[in-house]
């Protein structure tokens, strides 16, 4: 269980001070697929930081009981360290100290959960853009990270990409990590959720199930309710 507990964070602007994060308290289960949604600047980035302790809160406290949550960024060919997929999985378990039988373990197991045994040795640099999320989160794997944490892992992909993408979260919640995915492309991911949150201007407005939230009035929080185009929550699955 992560647990967040009344969360603040505060940055200084030439107009004034923002508060990015209000009193934001969560708690994400053990295994479960938690989608927090918001448009741009509702603190979705900022908080997704602070779990992975890439910044500091102001005040509150983050309990993620000894995991350590593995991150994959928007733009994630920046994560990519390797010449090739084998080379990139490989880093992290070398640079740890690991032996070379556990590393190359470490890397097959990763390629063939994320469906890159084929293009281990294939130049990094020309995957796609679903592949290269891919990649990011088998580096993870291959470091036995329990919590997956994922920002806007559709910008920028095709059908395939999301269907890549899509196939890749139901696996690990069949192997029991904790997926966390930021988000306001909603249509695309909200099936998976057990829990769903929305931030708006830095404060937690909704929280509940993916059929609660498509009966709640999503647009004032300026996020497009996907029963615009399909009637029901299991029609918002891309697999």
């Amino acid at each position: 269980m992560i647990k967040i507990e009344n969360l603040n964070k505060t940055f200084a602007t030439s107009e004034g001070l923002n508060h990015v994060l209000k009193n934001i308290s969560l708690e994400i289960p053990d295994g479960s697929c938690f989608i927090i949604s918001g448009e741009n600047g509702s603190g979705k980035s900022v908080l997704m930081s602070i779990i992975a302790g890439l910044e500091t809160a102001d005040s509150g406290t983050v309990d993620c009981e000894g995991q350590r949550p593995g991150l994959v960024f928007q733009e994630a060919e920046t994560q990519i360290l390797g010449e090739t997929p084998r080379e990139d999985i490989a880093f992290g378990p070398q640079n740890a100290g690991w032996s070379k039988s556990d590393v190359k373990e470490a890397v097959e197991s990763a390629l063939e959960k994320c469906g890159l045994t084929k293009k281990a040795d294939f130049p990094a640099r020309f995957l796609s853009g679903g592949e290269k999320r891919r990649l990011a989160v088998a580096c993870m794997l291959a470091m036995k990270l329990p919590v997956i944490i994922m920002d806007e892992p559709y910008a920028n992909l095709d059908f395939c990409g999301v269907k890549q993408v899509n196939f890749l979260i139901k696996k690990l919640k069949s192997e029991g990590k904790t997926v966390i995915i930021l988000t306001h492309e909603i249509e695309k991911c909200l099936a998976l959720a057990d829990k769903f949150v929305v931030l708006f201007r830095g404060e937690k407005v909704f929280e509940g199930s993916a059929e609660q939230a498509l009966k709640t009035d999503l647009e004032k929080w300026n996020i497009k309710n996907p029963l615009t185009q399909y009637k029901k929550a299991e029609d918002l699955l891309w697999l």
